[in-house]
């Protein structure tokens, strides 16, 4: 009998460390196993709801509940559930709470919305209130934790920065951030929007130097097939042509009052004092003149 119930236990431990699901038999373990093991996102959304109102690991279990609410369709609800009831969860989980919401932001087309919440974690970065001050932070992805640096994340916030104001076609500052983003942590894809950017202003040459440098391999990431391909297909629409009207368009030089003067604002007055400033930020101010040009 005694052997019984270790065999037991032994395969209950696997099952549970094979779908990751929670071993308590409370609300939020219940929600995972319907989100992982039953596939019931409807039945995982109802017990991550219980699990928020038990206070039973409310931070996962809100994070949680929200991406499965993306997956459904159901995403308005999810920015409204997170909005709602993030004051409940713990100070660590508000940094993982805006990565959603930037992520539920883009589903539904908030892009305003988006762009104001990108900023502000820009701001905390400068401020050096990001990371809890720490100059890493462990992340998670497909199961897999590492480390992200502070000038990682600064790189990674300016690219969704840059596509957003693409999405509003707001190329001059989409081309301020994405240069920004390149001096701090240069990849291929980010050469091959800010590519974009200028051949939508009708920019071609300087589009096409950007681009070549992708082929000719000088940037980390440009042996990632897809960056290659991607920067062929920009070139051949960098050729040389009428310029599209769009460009010219008055109103795409409607920039909000933090990059009317450029990017480099978020050098000035971001911090209360230049003795705040993250080494990141020094390293970089010295290219303020040439993001004016």
């Amino acid at each position: 009998m005694e052997k019984e119930k270790i065999c037991t236990g032994k395969r209950e431990d696997q099952f549970h460390a094979i779908h990751k699901v929670p071993a308590a038999d409370g609300p939020y373990s219940r929600a995972k196993h319907a989100q992982l093991v039953e596939k019931d996102p409807e039945a995982a959304i109802i017990w991550f709801w219980k699990a928020i109102n038990a206070r039973d690991r409310v931070d996962s279990a809100l994070k949680d509940m929200a991406v499965v609410m993306k997956q459904v369709d159901r995403t308005e609800e999810a920015i409204e559930a997170v909005k709602s009831f993030r004051t409940l969860c713990s100070k660590q989980a508000q940094d993982s709470l805006d990565n959603v919401l930037i992520d539920l932001y883009k589903k539904c087309g908030k892009v305003d919305e988006q762009i104001e919440l990108l900023k502000r974690k820009l701001r905390l970065i400068y401020q050096g209130e990001a990371f809890n001050g720490k100059p890493t932070r462990t992340a998670r992805s497909h199961g897999k934790k590492f480390q992200v640096s502070v000038k990682q994340e600064t790189a990674r916030l300016l690219g969704n920065l840059g596509w957003a104001y693409m999405k509003k076609s707001n190329y001059m500052a989409a081309e301020v951030v994405y240069k920004k983003a390149q001096m701090v942590d240069p990849d291929a894809n980010k050469a091959c929007n800010l590519g974009l950017c200028l051949i939508k202003q009708a920019r071609y040459e300087e589009a096409r130097l950007i681009l070549q440098r992708v082929l000719q391999g000088k940037l980390p990431g440009s042996d990632d097939c897809k960056a290659t391909k991607r920067a062929e297909e920009l070139l051949m629409e960098a050729e040389p042509r009428r310029p599209n009207l769009e460009v010219w368009d008055p109103l795409s030089l409607s920039l909000d009052e933090d990059f009317v003067n450029g990017l480099e604002k978020l050098m000035k007055d971001w911090a209360p004092s230049r003795s705040k400033r993250l080494p990141i930020f020094e390293e970089i101010e010295g290219y303020r003149d040439q993001l004016a040009c």
